[in-house]
């Protein structure tokens, strides 16, 4: 049987998750509660990779290919202090202030997020395990025309355990046709350990 492919070009990205992950080892893991940041603008994942050849008379003997650090580049409308507080592992007082400090320790997380198409299909992409980073803070002045500061946050992420592959990863996709959830709801049972929530913490 053959399978169609598909060669249009996503035009949107929508539905960012995460979740902390409680424990992690070689043969299993768990996570927390899944929340959402609505509101993402946009985001990259840049999964690197390096050629690395050995030399023998004065040639190439052979070639390896080396993976590189994955890093995640991230804008959103506004990401809410409830979210940066377990994104970025920052203590809360009693009366509600958000401290920063340098013993911060941001919790290893786990992510999933969707590109959307026009035909109506998705592609939903998930990263196993990663730590983001403290964002900056920023602000200006207010002027004649009103302009929207985004909220930019960035994170390393590693391989790990998941279910039904050999070797560990670091980042997993599948494809849904319009109408069709199955890779969502297996990419979620994956990176997650738990279903697609009909109703999310944040959203």
């Amino acid at each position: 049987m053959t399978v169609e492919k598909s060669y249009k070009a996503a035009t949107g990205v929508d539905e960012f998750y995460y979740a902390p992950l409680t424990s992690d080892n070689e043969s299993s893991f768990t996570a927390g509660t899944i929340s959402r940041v609505q509101f993402l603008q946009s985001i990259e994942v840049e999964i690197p990779q390096e050629v690395v050849r050995a030399y023998g008379d004065n040639k190439t003997a052979e070639i390896a290919v080396a993976g590189g650090n994955t890093t995640v580049t991230t804008s959103f409308h506004k990401v809410p202090a409830e979210d940066k507080a377990v994104l970025f592992g920052l203590e809360k007082s009693t009366d509600g202030i958000y401290g920063v400090g340098s013993e911060d320790n941001p919790p290893y997380v786990a992510v999933v997020f969707k590109k959307t198409y026009e035909d109506g299909s998705s592609e939903w992409v998930g990263l196993t395990k990663g730590k983001f980073m403290r964002s900056k803070i920023s602000g200006k002045t207010k002027e004649d025309k009103t302009e929207f500061e985004a909220d930019e946050v960035t994170g390393e992420f590693m391989d790990r355990y998941v279910p039904e592959f050999d070797q560990e990863k670091s980042v997993l996709f599948g494809v849904d046709a319009k109408g069709s959830t199955a890779s969502r709801d297996a990419l979620f049972t994956k990176v997650f350990g738990q279903s697609y929530p009909v109703a999310v913490l944040g959203a």
